[in-house]
């Protein structure tokens, strides 16, 4: 899918976009490295782990999910995936699992399987049609949302994005 290689380079690029989208202080991008790992097993691919930096801190790992089209077994691949990647890898942190949708309206619970997963404090799910304006303050959440805009809506926000980085670089190095 096209989104995914979009959100990996913006995510790989520019980390700050996912703290911002969860919620999370900006400074924590300096405490993970992102990357996209193959889980051996019939060859599953995680789109994304944020893997913090220090083995030994009690930070969570993150795994993202970007889904921007109706796939009735998402939840099947992405519960499957992970837990596999749990008993390979064994990482000696606590896990959030985000799922990233364009809208509400594509996702496919599967709530006779995963309702009680999907209601853990470690799973959350973003519907970035559903941000408030109050997000896009953000220069990360503007980026991503520029993915899901229409070309009308993207070019004059792309153009409003830039000149808020430029300004956020000034005040920066000031």
């Amino acid at each position: 899918m096209k989104t995914d290689s979009i959100f990996y380079q913006i995510f790989l690029h520019y980390p700050r976009s996912f703290f911002d989208l969860i919620g999370e202080e900006a400074t924590q991008e300096n405490n993970y490295k992102f990357s996209s790992i193959e889980v051996k097993q019939l060859s599953f691919r995680l789109d994304g782990l944020f893997l913090p930096r220090d083995e030994n801190s009690n930070r969570p790992l993150y795994l993202v999910e970007v889904q921007f089209q109706v796939d009735e077994n998402l939840y099947y691949r992405l519960f499957s995936e992970f837990f596999l990647f749990l008993r390979q890898y064994k990482p000696p942190h606590p896990w959030q699992m985000v799922v990233v949708y364009s809208a509400r309206k594509i996702e496919r619970e599967q709530s006779i399987h995963f309702g009680d997963f999907l209601k853990l404090p470690n799973v959350t799910r973003i519907y970035l049609d559903e941000l408030g304006e109050e997000e896009f303050d953000s220069i990360g959440i503007g980026m991503i949302n520029l993915v899901v805009e229409s070309e009308e809506k993207a070019i004059p926000q792309a153009k409003d994005l830039y000149q808020k980085a430029q300004n956020q670089l000034t005040d920066e190095t000031i």
